[in-house]
């Protein structure tokens, strides 16, 4: 098995950037939900409620990002001017991210027609993940990484009338795998020179029925649906894993994935 894809997401709910390598850190892949939008108040904004977040591309630099949106100029933003702290709400988690960028806020707002603040976490973020109150984890929903086998997709497509992509999960990698789930099972995996260990299944919810390529969402909620009927567990419809590094370094697409005896 190796990784055939691999995905970093460097706003929330953003377009998804195919990378080829990525430096690992506690944090998971390099950029990776390091932005979020929040409300005046804190309150996390994601494309659940806002579709149109998923038609935004960040390309990363040293010193920052850029957004890019149609219908506004590009907007390249330091991640020095991120200097003031707001305590912000992130499903249950309460934490301190980083603000002041007074013109990315200006921008989003006016691309959301909403108001909203542009937030930013690095290495120092107090927030942790539910399983494990040691692992730190950025803007993602829950942990530092999100892991699809290959097989698994294969086989919720052949139950679609249309199929969906990887795209439409917001993974950050994908594995080539013969059976359809057997990442579900899985605890430690060796990915390259790299450990993970496997949390929990990922639940999933609205967002994914949302099209990546125009933000609409699907008439019949597909594929959520579909997931609901056959993939539901305690917490709801799951596809794919959640991942903490229990290593860093540099992955690699084209790494190849073994299993851990642990």
């Amino acid at each position: 098995m190796r990784v055939t894809e691999m995905y970093v997401h460097p706003l929330k709910s953003c377009r998804g950037n195919a990378i080829s390598s990525a430096e690992v850190s506690p944090l998971g892949l390099a950029h990776d939900r390091r932005f979020m939008l929040v409300t005046p108040e804190g309150r996390f904004l994601t494309g659940r409620e806002h579709p149109r977040l998923v038609l935004i591309s960040v390309s990363m630099d040293d010193e920052g990002a850029t957004f890019s949106a149609a219908g506004l100029d590009d907007l390249h933003v330091e991640l020095r001017s991120f200097n003031s702290d707001l305590e912000v709400v992130l499903w249950r988690s309460n934490f301190g991210a980083r603000v002041g960028a007074d013109a990315a806020d200006a921008w989003f707002s006016a691309y959301l027609g909403t108001a909203c603040r542009l937030c930013h976490v690095d290495h120092s973020t107090a927030r942790r993940t539910s399983l494990d109150s040691s692992a730190p984890v950025a803007f993602a929903d829950g942990y530092p990484l999100l892991l699809i086998g290959s097989a698994s997709l294969a086989d919720l497509n052949a139950r679609l009338d249309a199929p969906v992509s990887m795209r439409n999960f917001r993974t950050n990698l994908v594995v080539e795998t013969s059976v359809p789930y057997e990442e579900d099972e899985w605890r430690f995996v060796r990915i390259g020179e790299l450990l993970f260990e496997n949390m929990k299944r990922c639940e999933r919810c609205i967002f994914t029925t949302i099209d990546p390529d125009t933000a609409t969402p699907d008439a019949m909620r597909q594929p959520l649906m579909t997931l609901a009927k056959y993939r539901r567990f305690d917490g709801g419809p799951c596809f794919g894993i959640n991942l903490i590094p229990r290593s860093t370094g540099i992955l690699h697409r084209g790494d190849f994935l073994s299993l851990v005896a642990g």
